[in-house]
């Protein structure tokens, strides 16, 4: 679908599909238009309301109700959704287009990347502004942060149980005056059924059309209560299986290309045929030279061509070959060896196992106000793991041993780190196999309190105490730079073999084989491949203590009703501590992640007030008219002190027909991952390099130098500066990337405003049906933002910089060697602005038909603005509707409920992706902008998705009063993700998204039966 569709004809489309295909979740679309315990049809009976009489506190607010309404829009999933769309945990349903409206998460998907948490951590970011920007609460309790590495930033939503779930309530709203920091995009509140009685067995299998990557879960439930004593709890296990790049057939073949045109389609690029198999996984497409071996250029019979030329690659070719080095063949960037089906084996989504459990209790201690104690305990372990496919580059040093006569003398390559300070003289590129990594976390959150009636009549009291642990173990195979340099440097012993030449310094060094046609394809002995490789174990621990205390209740009577007042003080203090392994520490890691310690503490002090006024109610054009206002005064140890507030109000012209809006501001001190963050290494893939001939034209795989853009030909010769020729360039080594925190370079506090504004249609009309609509405007300006700058955002900055500096500006962050192996160095920094502005529209609709109660949900987001900058002097580049930045997000259901049987039809739309990311002209500062680096960084290849639909259905009998079982089809029409117009990942060419469903088809039955 293109983005030049008007705003109107695509408003119309989506409440086409609001009309057949509704949503998953309903967003409130009025004051009282959900509530917890609903009748079918969504509405509230007078005892159905909450089951704790006026004690309602509704997400988003710390006053209490005495109905189940809320002044900003509340989306609201319950557990019997959940069940009916398929998902097998809380997880999965938090991180659904139907909460996140479209934001990208961080999910399973990434296995292979370095991400905040570590491997098999999940979390949840509202707004595309990413999860240290989004509270994630359990019974309206701070969820502490968790995980692995030095970046643990948000909560991990493996955390959470599942099968307690009473609902899931999501503010996408600002609302740090109410919670405190994070609290910027909004807060997702996880609420567990305290009316949990007997004992409960649930059971659900997702098993995927492919038979790979099947997800079980079984839990139990219990809860008991007294006069005094009531208990509930819950225990579950879940497993997930890996599900494989080869288990998918659409991950086989990435497509190269690029869209340099107007008439430009796919493969334009390509140095084969369209479909011709010789386009997957190329040098340039995802693939990585193996089975090779590399030489100063020599002749050779080519393997392709069968004639005799120059070639600085061969293969070996036993009983062939020519020229200067018989029993190989020389092959060229197309023709080498570059796919190891081996590879295919990594996890398109990685395992993982939790074991999770939860116990609620609060006791009546018939004293102190009628006072109440309280106390709840969440335990959970996290077991997950992922394979990584390596290349192992052999380095043979000059004059080895372990060389033929014929290639001990030349120069390959400079020395690297591997080689005892020696040239190379020739370099096997190895496909080595598949190395392992896992991770165990587990995390416990404690706390407990009391409350009660307060001295004043109608007011309440409640104090809070609570502390998190989090202790997380990764390990993972590596290896070791000091083996490998011990290993290659060897003499030859009088028999013929050889021994390593500081096996005084490594006693148990095992020299590396000499070179021959089974080591360049793979086949190493198994005794040296030990000796390299090493298990690494790197250690986290990250500590949060949370103390509150509030009180709350009427001030005096106003003509709306009765004006109530909560205030309070807060006091949090966290710690974190990554020990990675020495010998990530000590720089060790041959081509992996490497990292320092992380270490710091933080601790804030916060008091906070918040009134809700009922100004007018029942009057002619003032059915209701009411107003929210609540206050923070934060004081952080590392930042210092600021006040946040927020100001909310509805107006309610008559019954059903309103409008309402709010304007808020936030605080938010940096994480401590944020500030305290030891030097990570992560990797950028070689074709990043602005420098690679693959960025520039080609025409029939030749240099195209005439058809550069004027950016490019910047690009060229800033890149001819430092000595590389373009045209001819090829980088053929990842791209280190190295990450800090930003303690110590003066990171500073970020603050930010959110306001809305909407509508609300909620008639009551006669009989059984029953109809509610709702709009709002929402826009997000976080202001000093902080985060970390990327690898590839500080190359491009680098060399399309029109004032070129090879040791200044973005410059200075980038480092070449002698082999033009590049090495980049971020950290996190306040940039000056993000800026998110659009559209949220919900419609709800229930009827009785056929004797049977239809039911119909939709929710559309339509983004305007989904931008940023890096620097106060720059532009606005706005991303929306950009590849993973959709800018229309849509998602309905239809249920239909006839006796025991309920039926369910779910859909979930992304809009497709077109063009290039814009600049925002009317959003410049005052400052000066250099235009000719405004054009250079919308210089981009053009990249484009298609729209993506996502179909699932399900039927749920209640079999009897005691068993209900849910079978469905999830993914329906067994859709793939959608495509690139250019090469991007080797994952089926598509992009890695959340949003994007990479299982395939999948079937899932749900059983619960109680006892």
């Amino acid at each position: 679908m293109n983005k030049s569709h008007l705003l109107m004809g695509a408003a119309a489309f989506a409440v086409a599909i609001s009309v057949s295909q509704p949503v998953f979740a309903q967003d409130t679309p009025a004051a009282t238009a959900d509530c917890v315990d609903a009748d079918e049809d969504g509405v509230c009976d007078s005892e159905a309301t909450s089951g704790q009489g006026s004690d309602i506190v509704v997400t988003g607010s710390r006053i209490r109700r005495d109905e189940y309404n809320a002044i900003e829009p509340i989306t609201v999933v319950t557990a019997e959704e959940i069940t009916q769309s398929g998902f097998n945990s809380a997880t999965d349903a938090l991180q659904s287009a139907e909460v996140t409206a479209g934001a990208g998460q961080i999910n399973n998907f990434y296995g292979g990347f370095v991400t905040a948490g570590g491997t098999g951590a999940n979390t949840l970011g509202l707004r595309n502004l990413g999860p240290a920007r989004t509270l994630v609460l359990l019974n309206g309790r701070r969820i502490a942060p968790a995980g692995t590495r030095g970046n643990v930033l948000a909560a991990d939503l493996n955390v959470l149980p599942t099968a307690i779930v009473e609902r899931i309530e999501v503010l996408k709203a600002g609302a740090s005056s109410v919670y405190g920091s994070d609290a910027v995009a909004g807060v997702v509140n996880i609420i567990t059924d305290n009316k949990v009685r007997g004992l409960t067995i649930d059971a659900q299998v997702n098993v995927p059309e492919v038979g790979a990557g099947v997800d079980k879960r079984i839990a139990a439930t219990f809860g008991f209560d007294t006069d005094r004593l009531n208990v509930i709890g819950s225990i579950e296990v879940r497993k997930r299986n890996a599900l494989r790049l080869d288990d998918r057939g659409f991950t086989s073949c990435p497509i190269p290309g690029f869209r340099t045109g107007p008439d430009a389609e796919f493969g334009s690029d390509d140095p084969f045929p369209l479909g011709d198999p010789r386009n997957c996984f190329t040098i340039d497409n995802g693939g990585v030279t193996i089975n090779t071996l590399g030489t100063p250029t020599r002749t050779g019979i080519g393997r392709t061509s069968g004639v005799l030329g120059n070639f600085n690659r061969f293969v070996p070719a036993p009983g062939q070959g020519g020229g200067s080095l018989p029993g190989y063949l020389g092959v060229g960037t197309y023709d080498r060896d570059s796919f190891d089906p081996e590879s295919q084996k990594e996890e398109l989504i990685t395992p993982v196992k939790t074991y999770t459990g939860f116990l609620a209790a609060t006791y009546d201690v018939g004293g102190l106000g009628n006072a109440e104690v309280y106390g709840e305990l969440l335990a959970t372990r996290r077991q997950s793991s992922s394979l990584l496919y390596r290349q192992l580059s052999l380095d043979y040093l000059q004059g080895s041993p372990l060389l033929p006569v014929e290639l001990r003398d030349g120069v390959f390559a400079a020395p690297t780190n591997t080689t005892s300070g020696r040239n190379i003289a020739a370099r096997a590129f190895i496909g080595f196999g598949l190395t392992d990594s896992s991770q165990e976390v587990d995390y416990v959150r404690a706390g407990g309190g009391i409350r009660g009636d307060f001295v004043f009549d109608g007011w309440r009291y409640d104090a809070y105490a609570g502390k998190s642990w989090t202790d997380g173990t990764y390990e993972i195979e590596s290896f070791l730079i000091d083996r490998v340099a011990a290993s290659t440097n060897v003499v030859q012993n009088p028999n013929g073999t050889f021994s390593c030449a500081a096996a005084a310094t490594f006693a148990n060094c095992v020299a590396a084989p000499a070179l021959s046609a089974d080591v360049v394809g793979g086949n190493l002995p198994q005794a040296w491949r030990d000796y390299i490789l090493q298990n690494t174990i790197g250690t986290t621990k990250f500590r949060e203590s949370t103390f509150t205390a509030s009180i709350d209740g009427p001030l005096f009577k106003m003509p709306g009703g009765d004006v109530q007042l909560a205030i309070g003080v807060e006091y949090r203090k966290q710690r974190i501590d990554d020990t990675p392994d020495p010998n990530s520490i000590s720089g060790n890691l041959l081509g992996l992640t490497a990292g320092t310690p992380t270490r710091g503490t933080d601790n804030v002090k916060e008091a906070f007030a918040e009134v809700f006024v009922p100004i007018l109610s029942d009057r002619p054009f003032f059915h209701n008219l009411n107003l929210n206002a609540s206050i923070r005064y934060t004081d952080y140890a590392s930042y210092g002190s600021d006040y946040t507030y927020k100001i909310a109000g509805e107006w309610e012209f008559f019954e059903g027909f309103g409008i309402r809006g709010s304007y808020g501001t936030s605080y938010r001190a940096p994480a401590l991952a944020e500030q305290f963050l030891g030097a990570t290494s992560g990797f950028i893939g070689a074709a990043n390099d602005p420098c690679d001939a693959d960025n520039f034209p080609r025409a029939n795989g030749q240099p195209n130098p005439g058809a550069y853009t004027p950016a490019q030909q910047q690009r060229a010769a800033n890149c001819a500066a430092v000595g590389i020729n373009v045209a001819t360039f090829q980088q053929n080594n990842g791209i280190t990337s190295f990450t800090r925190g930003g303690a110590e370079t003066g990171l500073s506090a970020e603050t930010s405003r959110n306001w809305s504004v909407g509508a609300v249609i909620q008639p009551r009309l006669p009989g059984t049906t029953t109809f509610a609509f709702a709009v709002d405007y929402f826009d997000i300006k976080v202001t000093n933002g902080v985060s970390a700058l990327s690898g590839t955002t500080i190359l491009n900055r680098c060399y399309n910089d029109v004032d070129f500096d090879p040791n200044g500006g973005f410059c200075r962050f980038v480092q070449r060697d002698a082999n033009q192996i590049l090495t980049v160095t971020s950290g996190f920094v306040n940039l000056a602005e993000d800026v998110v502005k659009g559209y949220e529209a919900s419609l709800r609709f229930g009827t009785d038909l056929f004797g049977g109660r239809l039911l119909l949900n939709a929710n559309v987001t339509k983004y305007t603005e989904q931008s940023d900058r890096t620097f106060p002097e720059e532009i606005l580049l706005d991303a929306n509707g950009t590849l993973n930045v959709p800018d229309w997000v849509g998602s309905g259901d239809l249920t239909y409920r006839k006796g025991p049987v309920t039926f369910r039809y779910g859909v979930t739309w992304f809009d497709g992706s077109s063009g290039t990311a814009e600049y925002n002209q009317t959003s410049r500062t005052t400052g000066v902008v250099n235009q000719a680096n405004v054009d250079i960084l919308n210089d981009f290849y053009v990249i484009e998705t298609p729209a993506y639909f996502l179909h699932n259905a399900s039927f749920q009998f209640d079999v009897n009063e005691k068993l209900e079982i849910t079978m469905g089809v999830r993914n329906l029409f067994d859709k793939d993700p959608p495509k690139v117009t250019v090469y991007y990942t080797t994952i089926g060419n598509a992009p890695l998204y959340s949003g994007y469903d990479y299982t395939g088809r999948q079937y899932f039955v749900n059983a619960t039966f109680k006892i």
